[in-house]
């Protein structure tokens, strides 16, 4: 018996890569799976809904069960109908897995509105639309008495936690990302729902992509060494994330390889503090104490 039989997975972005090999792992631990995915190229343009097909393909071949959608998250309706093609493919919803995104890299004096807004777009409120529409069903479950035992897992980034030059709209998104699981996790778990995130490093389209990341995540030219870089590596903890014994919430994790680590988010530390107004005089001096 899986580890995730009996439920039902939402996973976002499952077309290729990461998405794909979480999709691929749910279906063999016993999950039935809805495969999201518009198609498009890392920046977001073009639309090959057969990509969720094919995965979709892939899982039935190995005796699962999926079916495919390609809504476009980040819209109100699309997200609504996500949700929807679960319950009415299925009989119901346990997991949603937000895993979706795009790139525009630029540095900020070179960026445009457009990168800007597509990347915010596509990934934070990409997150909201389909963890709004399942909280609301999940609510409703709650109050209809039932117990729910539900999880949210969101796709963060160490472009945003620890930051990154050239992806301040990337970045910015996945922080807003880790923000965002952590709220949930404090606003959902009244109705049974555990709310989490993985920064994950793995060679993906988009990391063969982002300047300096190319060359280093390939696999190695030794088949027997272990491939750190696989995105199959990742899943395994995305598995557990979605598991009805997961005791995790408002966590956010970096996954690499055979790694997991647990970050600590923003935390006060040092101070100077007197009972009285500060005057500038006074902080230009302070200030460079606590700055060390």
């Amino acid at each position: 018996m899986g580890a995730l039989e009996g439920r039902v997975a939402i996973i976002t972005g499952a077309g290729r890569g990461l998405g794909r090999e979480h999709a691929l792992l749910y279906a063999h631990e016993g999950a039935r799976v809805v495969v999201n995915d518009l198609g498009g190229a890392i920046d977001g343009s073009g639309d090959d809904r057969t990509a969720a097909q094919q995965v979709v393909d892939e899982i039935k071949a190995m005796g699962g069960e999926a079916v495919a959608n390609s809504d476009d998250i980040a819209d109100w309706e699309g997200g609504q109908r996500l949700v929807n093609t679960a319950i009415e493919a299925f009989g119901d919803l346990h997991v949603l897995v937000n895993n979706a995104g795009i790139l525009r890299d630029r540095v900020l004096i070179n960026m445009t509105e457009e990168e800007w807004d597509s990347v915010i777009h596509v990934h934070l409120k990409g997150h909201f639309v389909p963890s709004r529409w399942a909280a609301a069903y999940w609510r409703e479950q709650a109050k209809a008495g039932k117990e729910v035992r539900a999880n949210i897992v969101n796709t963060s980034s160490t472009s945003g936690l620890l930051g990154n030059p050239g992806q301040a709209n990337y970045g910015a998104a996945k922080a807003g990302i880790g923000a965002f699981t952590v709220i949930l996790g404090q606003e959902l778990s009244r109705y049974g729902v555990r709310t989490n995130a993985i920064a994950p490093a793995a060679r993906t389209r988009m990391t063969e992509a982002t300047p300096g990341l190319g060359d280093i995540v390939k696999a190695p030219e030794d088949p027997g060494k272990f491939d750190i870089w696989d995105p199959g590596n990742v899943s395994p903890v995305v598995a557990w994330l979605g598991s009805e014994g997961c005791t995790a919430n408002g966590k956010v994790f970096f996954v690499q390889g055979g790694a997991v680590r647990l970050f600590q988010g923003w935390t006060m530390t040092e101070s100077i503090e007197k009972n009285d107004r500060w005057t500038v005089a006074e902080l230009d001096s302070e200030m460079k104490k606590l700055l060390g």
